[in-house]
């Protein structure tokens, strides 16, 4: 019937099955136009023909009696297409019908004839139809007359892709967009096949009717394969009127030229007949006299040019593209819960639900934040003098540690979890920003360093995440063995290996490339006091240690300082790179 039918092993294609949205095997869906359906039924051959059938659109084939042939042959004129009837005994449009419509829908219009209906005697005894076999009818631009016909008991596929392949066309049709124009004259791919396009240049409406019928019927008594009969409206086609027939067009007048198409770029050689076209036999037998000596000399045609893409006549306007775009979707949906479907809809309901959650949750605990600031901000009258400085200084205390709403920065920790996504298998151009930190530490530092970088936020090449330097301290000590006089290198016969402090050192790691940055943490008051007292009273890495539980919780901030001109430096590529082979893992 022409459907073409595929088996996927999902084991070995897993990533096409999910994409597919097959979860689970056995599975059965159809894929049409982009749009896939599942079949849910039991696997029999009427419950299968059924599911094709309903994979097809609705609108493609036309019931056709008495009282609407007539209608619907004459739409050739507006659709420019040629129009098809099929004849049979069969209440339903039989499904072979249906496909044969939906690969063609694009050139022909279909319709459908039940002949044990009384309301189409007129039609089969006027088209001559015999009852006992299905009878296929293709009419052009004549809707008394079939252009072609074709009957067979048994309408097998080649049959009707053969019937209908060889009338794709009408005898002369419109070029409308640059499809059709590429089909209809098509380009010359040797000396054998020329093809060449005899086109009428006219205007259209009721003045120009006779002009076009007499070319209609001089391309009706000249159907030859080398020779293809078209007509253009000159004032749709301006590009092409102006490039065949020159810049002096008058209105009211009809011309011919015949060309051929040399290559897929635009490039044609012409030659336009100096007589206004006007349908008379003068103008039939100097066309005539033309084709016969162009079959003898292809050079006749000597004047070449450049032609632009036709315009699309038959696009629709933007507003009726995005309708149909939005009936289309909203249909898909509405048959997916008719179907039950809600492995296919959950990622649709997901974001739906997701969005009401985001939006709602934003508008309470704006509502909360704002109520609360302004409790926070209104002091009471009632209160003392002395009460109320307390307050206040209460107040600016609860301001100052308060991270700002618009100072919001995320930082997530860098942890075996995510490691390979946020650092080894980071894009080309990126940088994770990672802070040293411990649990005693972590609160502290991570409002300052959020303080710190909140400017640079902005990039989107760069990530920030922190590092418990009580969980990886062996994966630090490997990084900063690259750094040169980075610190110092921590050995086993080094009794203060565990007491080094690294908190606050900032590590900018970049992934792709393999080399990171470092920033460190800037000593405090009180810790150069004690490195002064630890170099008078003990020597080698006892300052060290005293360094390291000297720093007060007062002034863990303080290492932070400075961090931003390092991220200015940073950005600037002004940084000195430690390279390394690789990346450790991080456990």
């Amino acid at each position: 019937l022409g459907v073409g039918i595929g088996v996927v092993h999902a084991g070995y294609e897993r990533r096409l099955a999910h994409h597919l949205g097959a979860h689970s095997t056995p599975s059965i869906l159809g894929v049409i136009n982009g749009k896939i359906s599942f079949f849910h039924n039991a696997v029999l051959r009427e419950n299968l023909r059924h599911f094709v059938e309903s994979l097809l659109p609705g609108n493609l084939v036309d019931k056709i009696t008495d009282k609407n042939y007539i209608r619907f042959l004459s739409n050739w004129q507006q659709e420019n297409k040629p129009h098809v009837l099929l004849f049979d005994q069969m209440p339903p449009v039989p499904l072979i019908y249906k496909l044969t419509a939906f690969a063609y829908k694009d050139y022909l219009s279909f319709g459908y004839v039940d002949l044990g209906q009384r309301e189409t005697e007129q039609m089969s005894s006027q088209y001559n139809i015999n009852m006992y076999a299905p009878t296929m009818l293709v009419f052009k631009e004549h809707i008394h007359k079939p252009a072609d016909v074709v009957q067979a008991r048994g309408m097998k596929k080649q049959v009707i892709d053969d019937f209908i392949s060889t009338n794709k066309f009408l005898l002369a049709a419109r070029l409308t967009n640059q499809k059709l124009f590429q089909e209809l004259c098509p380009v010359r791919k040797s000396h054998r096949q020329r093809k060449y396009c005899v086109v009428l240049l006219t205007g259209e409406g009721e003045p120009f009717k006779k002009t076009y019928e007499s070319f209609l019927a001089f391309a009706s008594a000249n159907t030859k394969d080398t020779v293809r009969f078209v007509h253009v409206f000159k004032e749709r086609q301006r590009e092409l009127a102006s490039s065949l027939l020159g810049e002096d067009i008058k209105p009211g007048d009809s011309h011919v030229a015949i060309l051929e198409r040399r290559n897929s770029a635009g490039r044609i050689v012409y030659k336009s007949l100096a007589s206004v076209w006007s349908g008379s036999e003068e103008n039939k037998f100097t066309l005539l006299d033309f084709l016969d000596r162009l079959r003898k000399d292809p050079s006749l045609l000597s004047t070449e040019s450049i032609l632009s893409d036709l315009n699309d006549e038959l696009a629709p306007v933007f507003f009726l593209r995005w309708f149909y775009t939005a009936v289309d979707y909203w249909s898909d949906v509405w048959e997916s819960a008719l179907h039950n479907n809600w492995r296919e809809m959950m990622p649709l309901l997901s974001l739906i639900f997701s969005a009401l959650f985001i939006l709602f949750g934003t508008v309470i605990v704006q509502a909360f934040s704002d109520s609360s600031d302004e409790r926070d901000s209104v002091p009471s009258d009632k209160e003392e003098p002395g009460d109320k400085e307390k307050s206040s200084e209460a107040n600016f205390t609860k301001e100052s540690t308060r991270v700002p709403k618009k100072g919001f920065v995320e930082v997530t920790e860098l942890t075996d979890v995510n490691y390979m996504s946020n650092l080894v298998r980071l894009r080309p151009g990126h940088m994770n920003v990672v802070l040293i930190l411990s649990s005693s530490t972590k609160a502290s530092l991570l409002q300052r360093f959020a303080q710190e970088v909140y400017t640079f936020t902005g990039s989107s090449s760069l990530h920030f995440s922190f590092l418990n330097l009580d969980k990886h301290r062996e994966w630090l000590e490997y990084l900063l063995e690259f750094a040169q006089d980075a610190a110092p290198i921590a050995y086993q016969y080094d009794e203060h290996f565990l007491e080094r402090d690294y908190t606050g050192y900032v590590l900018a790691l970049n992934g792709h490339k393999k080399y990171f940055c470092l920033f460190k943490a800037q000593p405090t008051l009180e810790d150069e006091k004690l490195s002064d007292e630890g170099e008078l009273c003990s020597p080698s890495g006892d300052s060290l240690r005293k360094i390291s539980l000297g720093s007060g919780a007062g002034n863990i901030k303080k290492k932070l300082n400075k961090l931003s001109l390092w991220m200015e430096r940073l950005l600037e590529g002004s940084l000195q790179r430690f390279y390394i082979p690789s990346w450790p893992s991080l456990d």
